[in-house]
């Protein structure tokens, strides 16, 4: 019987391919969960997915108990989104858009630096807005240019309050932003990079996709305000070969776990992917928002002044992003990635509205049933996830499992033998 295979995906950047998963449904996949019971040998753990949440355990797992860790990665590459290589010019790059570290944790800067050093890093980034590239989140500096005024901090703060439109109730994210500067600010910075980004009016979304959007009254242009701002010094991709050098840790890579979850005997499963997808979308498939990145390689040492300018009413892409001011590379060269959302593709975006997070609870109470299963990650748990909140969320459910295993030890291959030997003698 004649007809075409399907065609292997490829690395946005180097074009290395991975495999087309297999198919095999979900039924099967949570009668393995049930049963799973490698007997006297296998793995103690399954990991799906060698980004962020999958490789932290990984590696707390194997360091910490000991743990026989097998890692699955159906892309041809370790870390996930966060994953950086060179490009044909040697420039570094991340393949999956910009990735900025930034977090108010010292417990998780302090782990992850166990694994890199780092290179202090505040972002900047700027608006395209009338004609003018202006600093977001808004400033001071940002309205006396755009309107041709000459505020001083106190007048901001009189002058937003005179523009907002005042809400008695937030339902959605265009309440948030209005109620703050008003709808003229509105409409010039975020309705048409939202309606961009999501594919649906700010209207149409949780309130929480803006709450966290700043407004400063003084003249402070960096993106982010947290105490650790930095990136790893080598880049990421180094970052999680050192946190995965450990001999109790096996990669797999190209590999699709449902390929190898009957035939590979392990006790527990740590998934990071698509929380829909474990259970073959038995409610539903949950949206998300997908991301086509176009990368350029320049002969030209600069692009832009700043790390992303954002595009928020003009073209069809929302952002362009150029990698030597993030990564600090010296180079004749530079790189720069122009970043068109969209809805097909690979998920990277919950979609935050009240019906997803609904459908959503479903697969929630699917996965609690599941004694053996861990869901950890932006996409397991279906929530909107800086890499630092991954990161402590790994951390914390790895406690967890701790806890657990204090409270009901995994089985040893001697504890396994005398049990069967037992019943053989009842």
């Amino acid at each position: 019987m004649s007809g075409k295979q399907p065609r292997a995906a490829r690395c946005p950047l180097c074009g290395s391919n991975i495999e087309p998963a297999m198919e095999k449904r979900s039924d099967s996949l949570i009668q393995a969960a049930s049963r799973a019971d490698p007997g006297l040998q296998g793995f103690d753990y399954l990991i799906v997915g060698a980004g962020f949440a999958g490789s932290v355990l990984a590696e707390r797992l194997a360091r910490e108990l000991d743990c026989k860790v097998l890692l699955v990665d159906k892309r041809p590459h370790i870390g996930g989104n966060a994953h950086d290589c060179y490009d044909d010019h040697g420039v570094l790059v991340h393949p999956y858009g910009p990735h900025i570290f930034h977090t108010n944790s010292a417990e998780i800067f302090e782990y992850l630096s166990r694994f890199t050093q780092w290179r202090p890093y505040q972002h900047r980034v700027l608006a395209s807005v009338d004609g003018q590239r202006v600093p977001l989140p808004i400033n001071l500096d940002t309205i006396n240019r755009l309107y041709g005024l000459n505020l001083t901090s106190f007048e901001m703060e009189s002058w937003l309050d005179s523009v907002a439109e005042k809400k008695a109730e937030i339902h959605n994210s265009e309440d948030v932003i209005v109620n703050k500067i008003g709808r003229e600010l509105y409409n010039k910075f975020f309705r048409g990079y939202t309606r961009k980004q999501w594919g649906m009016d700010p209207s149409e979304l949780d309130a929480s996709v803006t709450a966290r959007v700043p407004t400063r009254t003084n003249r402070d242009d960096r993106y982010f305000t947290d105490t650790y701002q930095a990136m790893p010094l080598h880049g990421y991709t180094r970052m999680f070969e050192r946190m995965l050098a450990h001999p109790n840790i096996k990669i797999m890579l190209n590999t699709d776990y449902r390929e190898i979850v009957d035939l590979v005997p392990w006790k527990h499963m740590v998934y990071s992917g698509p929380i829909d997808a474990f259970f073959n979308h038995k409610h539903g498939k949950l949206p998300y928002r997908s991301i086509r990145f176009e990368h350029r390689t320049l002969a030209q040492e600069e692009f832009q002044p700043v790390g992303t300018v954002n595009y928020p009413n003009d073209y069809g892409y929302t952002r362009i992003s150029e990698f030597k001011h993030i990564t600090g590379q010296r180079h004749a060269h530079t790189s720069v990635v122009y970043e068109y959302p969209c809805a097909e593709g690979d998920p990277y975006y919950p979609v935050p509205r009240a019906d997803n997070t609904a459908l959503y609870r479903l697969y929630e109470a699917e996965a609690d049933a599941l004694d053996n299963v861990t869901f950890v990650g932006r996409l397991a748990t279906y929530k909107y996830y800086n890499m630092d909140q991954v990161v402590g969320q790994s951390l914390a459910a790895f406690k967890r499992i701790c806890q657990q295993r204090r409270e009901t030890p995994m089985p040893t291959a001697t504890s396994m033998l005398d049990a069967v030997t037992q019943e053989c003698r009842s």
